[in-house]
């Protein structure tokens, strides 16, 4: 398939569009109007073109056209203030809301949560989703998948992120559609007797089931964790250091069950029933029993978005694969992409799914080059050579995406991949088998065992990988410019690959000039910066000044701790590893640019300055009279960190409402960012 193709380019307009729309704020009437006037357009260009027998360029610009607004539509069409039975148009504080949970999150330190969907407001039907929040040791009965809950408490917006460059827990539920949350105490809902069985929820009750089964074959929680994600697709119970080693080992992937794992049961699948290929029709009847088997996997895997994207995309594989033609694979992988953007468009920001489709697009387009550099005849290394190859091709597809989102690199993914997924392919297909015995109750002990042996061995052999430090490369800058830029070239050479002609070339050419437009802008970016910052952080200060690359942290004390140093990582690995350099003061005044900013600690000392302070920060709850110091110095902003007691901050933010003098608080606002 080329990118000339159809296929490809309506993906391409459909995909433009779905980043604008999530981009601009474009009114849906504005796109209505004019998506009818280029389909109206179309038409007449349609029909003067059969009259002329050739079809015009404008016929092909208002197609690009259309795309595009299709894809501004649908990414429209899935924000709350234009759907009609949205939760959002009829809630007020108090109403009477009627929730039904939806998904069972993996909880933190303080909450179980879940993904719930809002059914009812009072009296009117409505949908949308919302986050619940239920304390970690509440005693009441676990919520599951289709309970219905009523309360009355109120919802609540979705903390923004509060330090620069930190993950954004409020834009990632965004992209799920989620965009408020409720905090439930024991005593403010109850559960209600109106539940109705989705498919989710029945899947849901046959994990559980499988589950308690498979408790009672004595698998270790370390070993249950694990089968739980590879064959359930579920990863709640997998603990902070075996989720460390697969990450530092390239092999995170296969905790969830992924493009990968249908793709391994998709070839399990094939090889069981080649035998029907002999009869009449039999490469059909084949075809329909593969396809039929992997939807009932997604089921059992509980019908999760990344389980059902990953099933349609390889029975579009399965679909193309009948024809025996390369072609065919890749024509039906453009078009189940396009057919899911489609129906739902957010599934383009999500990272699960740009990963997944991107490995499955790497290996179709790359590893075939890899497999004519060399063909063993040897069968053994041949195999070697074929699962290296598919590593090797999905790895490079995979490495911007991977640098952008996770800034890191795992130096052995080749071999973790060789060992692997072998491992993977036994641990899912004598998984089905353990699984089917175990719910029948005749699941002997020594099957058990040796299963929860090769987990555990595979356990043990991502540990010695991951303990490979040197081979680890974490901490690596990519910008989003950096991103686009690694997949032109990457685009450019698999064209010139494919065809060495002079628009090819010259497509190639752009693209390293691109790459050398973006090292330079980022690089005068960087150096032309100065900002003065006073980071978010609880029950500490953490205040900064930046001039291009060199970073001052000022402190009373060498006090930094995990989370502070976490912070600072994050906002200079944003901006190319900056170079960050303590600075040991017991100064409260600090000189940035031309302006004066006074830090007032506990201590509460300020008096009898020779000079008026533009900024005063307010850090480690001071007993002080903010009414007196604002008469004294006039300041233009007070600023209150993470370090002071929240009812002194509401006090000094009315005091500062009735002296009208600007506040910020970072607990709400996030980092104070000064540029100069």
């Amino acid at each position: 398939m080329h990118i000339r193709s159809l296929p490809v380019q309506f993906l391409l307009f459909l995909l433009l569009g779905i980043v604008m729309g999530f981009v601009f704020q474009i009114t849906l009437t504005t796109i209505i109007i004019l998506s009818v006037l280029a389909y109206v357009g179309l038409i007449l260009f349609y029909f003067k073109a059969k009259k002329d027998f050739k079809f015009p360029i404008y016929f092909s610009i208002l197609t690009a056209i259309l795309f595009v607004l299709i894809g501004i539509l649908s990414i429209n069409l899935q924000k709350p203030k234009y759907q009609t039975n949205n939760y959002s148009a009829y809630y007020f504080s108090g109403n009477n809301l009627f929730i039904k949970v939806d998904k069972v999150l993996k909880p933190n330190s303080f909450y179980k949560k879940f993904i719930g969907e809002i059914i009812r407001v009072d009296s009117v039907k409505t949908n949308g989703k919302i986050l619940i929040n239920i304390p970690i040791f509440s005693k009441n009965k676990p919520l599951v998948v289709d309970d219905v809950l009523w309360t009355n408490t109120s919802l609540k917006k979705i903390n923004k992120t509060l330090n620069p460059n930190t993950f954004n827990y409020k834009a990632y539920l965004q992209k799920q559609e989620v965009y408020h949350q409720i905090s439930l105490k024991p005593d403010n809902y109850k559960r209600l007797s109106l539940k109705k069985q989705t498919l989710k929820g029945i899947a849901f009750n046959y994990r559980e089931k499988i589950i308690r089964s498979l408790k009672k074959s004595n698998f270790s929680n370390e070993e249950l964790s694990i089968i739980n994600a590879l064959l359930l697709g579920q990863r709640n119970d997998i603990s902070k250091e075996i989720y460390e080693d697969y990450k530092n080992a390239g092999a995170i992937h296969i905790l969830a069950v992924s493009g990968l794992h249908i793709g391994i049961i998709l070839i399990f699948l094939n090889l069981i029933f080649q035998p029907l290929e002999r009869f009449k029709h039999g490469k059909i009847i084949k075809l329909l029993i593969v396809v039929i088997c992997l939807w009932m996997y997604a089921f059992l895997a509980g019908l999760s978005a990344s389980v059902v994207r990953a099933v349609t995309m390889f029975t579009a594989i399965a679909i193309g694969m009948l024809s025996n033609r390369p072609s065919g694979i890749k024509n039906n992988l453009v078009i189940s992409l396009f057919f899911l953007l489609m129906i739902h468009p957010l599934y383009f920001l999500d990272v699960g799914f740009q990963l997944s489709y991107t490995a499955v697009f790497s290996i179709v387009w790359l590893q075939p080059h890899f497999k004519k550099l060399w063909q063993p005849k040897i069968k053994i290394i041949n195999y070697i050579w074929q699962l290296l190859s598919i590593s090797f091709a999905a790895q490079i597809g995979l490495l911007p995406l991977s640098l952008y989102y996770f800034h890191q690199f795992p130096g052995l993914f080749f071999i973790s991949s060789l060992v692997i997924i072998p491992f993977l392919g036994f641990i899912l297909g004598f998984g089905i088998i353990i699984i089917i015995l175990s719910l029948i109750g005749i699941l002997p002990f020594f099957l058990a065992h040796f299963y929860g042996l090769v987990i555990q061995y595979m356990n043990d052999f991502v540990a010695i990988i991951a303990q490979q430090k040197s081979f680890v490369f974490k901490d690596i800058p990519f910008s989003f410019l950096w991103l686009i830029a690694a997949y032109l070239i990457l685009i450019s050479c698999l064209l010139w690959l494919h065809k060495k002609s002079f628009w090819n070339l010259a497509f190639l050419f752009s693209a390293i000039i691109f790459v050398q437009i973006t090292m330079i802008y980022e690089k005068l970016q960087i150096e032309k910066t100065n900002e003065f910052i006073v980071f978010h952080q609880v029950k500490n200060t953490l205040i900064a000044n930046r001039q291009g690359h060199d970073v001052i942290v000022y402190q009373k004390e060498n006090m930094l701790n995990a989370s502070g140093n976490n912070i600072l990582k994050s906002y200079a690995l944003k901006f190319k590893n900056l170079d960050l350099k303590t600075n040991l003061t017991r100064s409260n005044v600090l000189q940035i640019d031309s302006k004066k900013i006074l830090i007032i600690d506990s201590k509460g000392i300020y008096k009898d300055l020779l000079f008026v302070p533009e900024v005063v920060i307010l850090t480690q709850s001071p007993k002080i009279n903010l009414e007196r110091l604002i008469h004294q110095m006039h300041p233009r902003i007070i600023i209150a960190d993470g370090s002071n007691y929240k009812n002194y901050v509401n006090l000094w933010k009315k005091t500062c409402e009735n002296e009208n003098t600007d506040f910020f608080n970072t607990s709400v606002q996030g980092a104070f960012q000064y540029p100069y």
